[in-house]
Parts: C-alpha cells; structure tokens; sequence
C-alpha cells in the first residue's frame, strides 16, 4: 500500500486504524502491535519477528556501509523536511 494515511490520537492516547487498514491484514479488535520508534519515524507491525530480523538486517549493512543511527535519522530528517517523502 502506497497511500499514506493520517491518523489521530484520541485524548486517551488511543488511535484508531482505518477500516480498510483492519480488513487488508486481517487485525481485529485486541490484536497485538508493534511501534519500532526509528528516532521520530514510526512503523507499525503486526509482526513481531520480523521486525526485529529486517531491524538486525538493516543494521547489519549500516554498519557494513559505515552508517551510524546520526546519519540515517539525519538523511530521513533531511528528506522528509524537503517534503520529498
């Protein structure tokens, strides 16, 4: 999915994910999710696992390229500050 997709924070810190969200993966009512706080960028999962193995992938080739976590979090600072992403 392309689209981005704004959502709201309830005054009780709640947010609610958009029909159309819920039926493309199946998430129902009480279904576990995972925030990953990339220093401001947020991703949302429904799959612990694979999360944290494409997070320990990512991070395998940063430091293999030799990037730090300053640098990428300044390039997508930089790009979404463009308004390019």
């Amino acid at each position: 999915m392309d689209d981005t997709i704004t959502l709201q924070l309830t005054q009780d810190g709640r947010l609610m994910l958009p029909d159309a969200i819920c039926d493309r993966y199946g998430l129902q009512p009480g279904d576990s999710l995972t925030l990953l706080d990339l220093g401001g960028v947020f991703v949302l999962s429904s799959h612990r696992s694979e999360i944290d193995a494409i997070a320990n992938q990512m991070k395998a080739e940063f430091v293999r390229q030799g990037e730090t976590q300053e640098s990428l979090l300044a390039a997508v600072r930089a790009q979404r500050d463009t308004g390019t992403c």
